[in-house]
């Protein structure tokens, strides 16, 4: 239960079909959605503080008992009791080993030498790879949960694939991506290996490679550097249009014609009241160090 009886933002959520949206949620009013569309308008005003969003399993939402603060900047928006309740029965902490839901393993493509493998629900139909940012992806097999990990393992150790980047590497790679035609090409030959492994799981049903690419669904071709990253703060304003969405990161125009990073996970948990779309933007913007160090021009 909020505190304040306000609506407050969950943060950002992709599903299968209808692309990315912002979750908010309400004491009284439940949860609603409001689909990032590109061209759309986005302003708000920050309220003060940000709150734990509690523990979301499936459809289920259970708010935080403390209704906890967190901090301002943490990517996290739970606090210490919920993230741990959270992990206590999790595929991906591995302390839920009896999922009895087929898996799929995939390899997942974000920028040049940036390839990862991993798992994610079959039914899930991918979305796992789109809240993640990955660029493109191959399938590589379905089977039961503990056959999906197993395989996972193999990978990592025979093909020397990780299971995770730093969020920072997959943002940087995304600002001048290659074609797809050499994303494809990257990953045809990772996946032709990972087929001719041995100790792949008999219980994992190997599939065809056919990529998938995500340069639509973030409307790649209007995401690029940006000015800067938006930093939130209490009583400051967001305001424009979107431009598209990869992953967490919803890139904006804003008024004044700068083009600006929001990250959608700093949303969770604040309160957020509607601002003008016109607005100006009185958020503070960090500018990368390469862009500060420049100096003004003078003449």
């Amino acid at each position: 239960m909020t505190g304040d009886g306000r609506w407050r933002c969950a943060g950002l959520r992709w599903s299968y079909g209808s692309g990315p949206a912002l979750v908010w949620r309400h004491p009284v009013h439940g949860e609603r959605t409001s689909a990032l569309t590109r061209g759309r308008p986005l302003a708000f005003t920050t309220g003060p503080g940000r709150h734990c969003t509690g523990v979301r399993r499936g459809a289920r939402h259970t708010p935080c008992p403390d209704d906890a603060e967190v901090s301002v900047t943490a990517v996290s928006s739970q606090c210490a009791d919920c993230a741990r309740l959270d992990r206590s029965y999790s595929v991906a902490a591995d302390t839920r080993t009896d999922d009895p839901r087929p898996y799929d393993v995939y390899l997942a493509w974000f920028g040049p030498g940036l390839v990862k493998a991993g798992i994610t629900a079959a039914e899930r139909q991918g979305v796992r790879l789109l809240e993640q940012a990955a660029l493109s992806y191959a399938l590589l097999g379905r089977g039961p949960l503990m056959a999906a990990r197993r395989a996972e393992a193999v990978l990592g150790a025979a093909l020397g694939v990780p299971d995770r980047f730093p969020y920072a590497a997959k943002r940087a790679a995304r600002q001048a991506p290659p074609p797809r035609e050499h994303r494809a090409a990257e990953l045809a030959a990772l996946h032709a290996r990972a087929r001719g492994l041995g100790g792949l799981p008999e219980s994992l049903a190997v599939t065809a490679f056919a990529p998938v690419h995500h340069d639509e669904a973030f409307h790649l071709e209007r995401l690029g550097p940006v000015h800067g990253a938006i930093r939130l703060a209490a009583d400051r304003t967001v305001a424009g249009r979107v431009e598209g969405v990869a992953g967490p990161d919803i890139q904006l125009t804003a008024s004044d014609g700068r083009a600006l990073l929001l990250d959608g996970r700093l949303l969770a948990g604040r309160p957020l009241g509607a601002a003008p779309a016109d607005a100006e933007t009185t958020a503070p913007v960090e500018v990368p160090a390469r862009e500060a160090a420049r100096p003004e021009a003078l003449f």
